[in-house]
């Protein structure tokens, strides 16, 4: 698949998943420390709408920036898949530590569609928040604990961009 390179303002879906479609994550603490690298990493530079983490793939529907984007990023001095990388490498260089491995821990690089229309942005956020139920891994897509339905239909504090989602579905 030829990668799109990431534009501000625009909409991506996100995935990624292990290498040999082995597990990126292996207990319950790592899919908390990969949100917290989300935030350090990615947070600056996009916007998050939905996610979903599997124990061996993911998935995100992001927004870059556009107003809130460092100039550095804006002039081309800095690429935006530098953050994303920094995230990887970290979250790699963290459970290699901790279990004693070595090697890539994902498979490839980050795969990426840009997402044009808002049918297509309803259908990838609906497409993440339904995977854990699509893979038979919960029987109920609300119930499950690593993806950001909870959140979007929460009244919580959070960095996702709730009212966004919700506005989007608001007619359904």
């Amino acid at each position: 698949m030829k990668q799109v390179n990431f534009e501000a303002g625009k909409y991506y879906h996100l995935f990624n998943r292990g290498n040999n479609k082995l597990n990126i994550f292996f207990e319950e603490g790592n899919y908390l420390y990969f949100l917290d690298l989300v935030k350090k990493h990615l947070n600056p530079n996009i916007d998050v709408l939905a996610y979903c983490l599997l124990k061996n793939h993911f998935h995100f529907v992001i927004r870059i920036k556009d107003e809130d984007l460092p100039h550095a990023y804006k002039s081309g001095k800095k690429k935006l898949h530098q953050p994303f990388s920094n995230l990887f490498n970290a979250y790699t260089k963290a459970i290699n530590k901790k279990y004693n491995r070595t090697g890539s821990l994902f498979q490839e690089h980050l795969k990426r569609k840009e997402i044009s229309t808002e049918d297509y942005l309803k259908q990838v956020i609906a497409y993440v928040h339904m995977n854990p139920s699509s893979h038979g891994i919960a029987k109920s897509f609300e119930n499950y604990p690593h993806s950001s339905y909870k959140s979007i239909v929460s009244v919580k504090p959070t960095l996702l961009k709730r009212n966004e989602v919700i506005t989007l579905f608001q007619d359904l």
